[in-house]
């Protein structure tokens, strides 16, 4: 299986707030959230995973450097640049990764374990997978709405879907690569809208429930990821 993580941005919230670490090495549940997470990927079976990071936070290239050396059978491919968006990030990601399908996330992505390893499980099964959930704890949301078998059909900013974003994204890197660059060359930017272009350009993609899936915009977010984790 081949990952990938988005950890390219500046987290401005955490750092007004007082974060003393950069966001991708705030600890949570006992150890760095990019850690968590490169483990998770290797539970499930990571043959590469590949990774942006700012070009700015040399202790999270460091971090990144050290976890390599410590995992030489998996594939690190590293871009380390400053992106001005997360639809840019995946652009450099897609000019590293190895072709065929893969999972990308943001580095901020909570989810329990158990739940992942399902998700893949379904991925590998075939076509577009996105991580889907009920759970809305987020200020500007992105909604999604599906139909009875589970096809996304549209993603919106505004609305009353059952569901919002999960940022779990199971893709096809040949497939996403040239509607990357169509929707860098038109001015886009913002995975939201590069989740719609997919749609634009009729890929199918199916729906995975997560119960519930958080992401970490202010310390507090932390604490309440803690205490669901357990």
């Amino acid at each position: 299986m081949n990952f990938a993580i988005i950890a390219a941005g500046d987290g401005e919230r955490l750092v007004r707030e007082g974060a003393l670490q950069p966001k991708p090495l705030l600890p949570l549940c006992g150890q760095p959230m990019l850690g968590r997470l490169l483990d998770i990927f290797v539970q499930c079976g990571a043959a590469c995973i590949s990774i942006i990071v700012n070009e700015r936070m040399a202790d999270v290239q460091r971090f990144v450097r050290d976890w390599q050396e410590s995992h030489p059978a998996v594939s690190l491919r590293v871009v380390v640049r400053s992106t001005p968006s997360s639809m840019h990030s995946l652009a450099a990601l897609c000019d590293v990764m190895p072709d065929g399908p893969f999972i990308c996330t943001t580095v901020d992505t909570v989810f329990k374990a158990d739940d992942f390893a399902r998700y893949v499980t379904e991925f590998q099964t075939g076509g577009f997978l996105f991580g889907v959930t009920p759970f809305v704890d987020d200020e500007k949301p992105l909604w999604v709405v599906a139909d009875a078998d589970c096809r996304i059909t549209a993603f919106c900013d505004e609305g009353s879907a059952p569901y919002v974003s999960a940022g779990i994204y199971g893709m096809d890197r040949a497939t996403i690569a040239p509607i990357l660059r169509k929707c860098l060359d038109s001015g886009r930017s913002r995975m939201r809208n590069f989740q719609r272009a997919l749609l634009d350009e009729g890929i199918a993609i199916r729906a995975h429930v997560f119960n519930k899936v958080m992401d970490i915009d202010h310390l507090s977010d932390l604490k309440k990821a803690e205490a669901w984790l357990g």
